[in-house]
């Protein structure tokens, strides 16, 4: 009696154990299985949202001449004129210079972080000056855009599953109480819109590098 009773629970032991395995297989099975379908839709949601960027790059590209227009109007700060003799502006005034973006040889994570500090700092030094400003509305539309891009750039970090840290933005002071006239309001909207414009050639070049690359 006490040895059918042990091989009965044998039996069903062996039962368990056989369900237990069943079920696991089935589970790992599962789980590649959304591994797999993950992959592709990852890819495509980080394809768009490097299109979408890349956009709102080419629109800050396309409005930088029509704020530069309303903003400033004094002969000799034309938007595509060298910076050349006003370069002693960029020290005096203190206008930070962004992060360098122009080597392909840096990676995905640095090249997203650099995006995101250039473009606060831009949106730091626009809101600034526009307080000094005649002409706002065209500088807000601006601003933005600029905001509106950091947000699409901290959503490639997270889809690249990249730590979206805070930009380390550069310490510089206030703008506006060192601008003592109009012409030198002008001059740092001149210079600061320039900066915005190459600054933001080098992120459409970057974007398209790693639309590329993905």
């Amino acid at each position: 009696m006490g040895l059918n009773r042990l091989l009965e629970c044998s039996k069903i032991f062996d039962t368990l154990t056989t369900t237990m395995k069943f079920c696991l297989i089935l589970a790992v099975l599962r789980c590649c299985l959304t591994l797999v379908d993950a992959a592709p839709l990852q890819k495509q949601e980080m394809t768009r949202a490097v299109e979408r960027a890349t956009s709102l790059a080419k629109k800050i590209l396309s409005d930088v001449p029509a704020a530069h227009q309303a903003c400033v109007n004094t002969a000799g700060l034309a938007l595509s004129s060298e910076a050349g003799h006003l370069e002693y502006f960029l020290s005096d005034l203190g206008i930070p210079a962004p992060p360098v973006l122009k080597s392909e040889d840096l990676s995905m994570d640095v090249s997203l972080s650099r995006i995101v500090a250039g473009l606060d700092l831009h949106r730091d030094l626009l809101q600034d000056i526009r307080e000094r400003s005649s002409s706002t509305e065209e500088l807000s539309l601006l601003l933005a855009d600029i905001t509106d891009l950091s947000a699409q750039v901290h959503q490639m970090q997270q889809l690249a599953q990249i730590p979206s840290t805070v930009s380390q933005k550069a310490a510089f002071p206030a703008l506006s109480p060192r601008l003592s006239g109009d012409y030198q309001v002008q001059v740092a909207i001149h210079l600061s819109l320039q900066q915005l414009r190459s600054f933001t050639q080098d992120v459409f070049r970057s974007l398209r590098h790693i639309a590329a690359s993905n």
